[in-house]
């Protein structure tokens, strides 16, 4: 079983930069980890994820924007946010899935663990 706890969301100006932290209880070094969000109204969307080769997706709307990554040794992923829009603002999952290859990264169906999430907004 992995417990995850998330941690840097907060409010943020147009055009500001936050990054989120994911620390994970047990190793998740061969699995794939998330990041998701939802805001109220509308569907959990995948936002960036990382297979356990490296490999990294991205939704279109964050491309060249979020950037994911994860230190194994610490086990906790960050998900690096710049140019943050308002369309940004939302509540912010970590998650991590056992079964990890590279299909499917951005669907929350995949994924076995969840966080309670961290809020993320940003005013215009």
């Amino acid at each position: 079983q992995v417990q995850l706890v998330e941690s840097g969301g907060g409010s943020v100006q147009a055009g500001g930069s936050l990054r989120l932290s994911c620390a994970a209880s047990g190793s998740t070094y061969s699995y794939c980890m998330g990041w998701f969000r939802q805001a109220p109204g509308k569907e959990r969307e995948g936002v960036a994820a990382i297979a356990s080769d490296g490999t990294t997706r991205y939704a279109d709307s964050v491309k060249g924007r979020f950037t994911v990554s994860q230190d194994n040794a610490k086990n906790t992923l960050y998900l690096q946010m710049n140019s943050l829009k308002p369309e940004d603002s939302a509540m912010y999952y970590c998650a991590a899935r056992r079964s990890c290859n590279k299909i499917l990264l951005l669907y929350a169906l995949t994924y076995n663990y969840w966080g309670q999430g961290t809020q993320v907004t940003v005013s215009s």
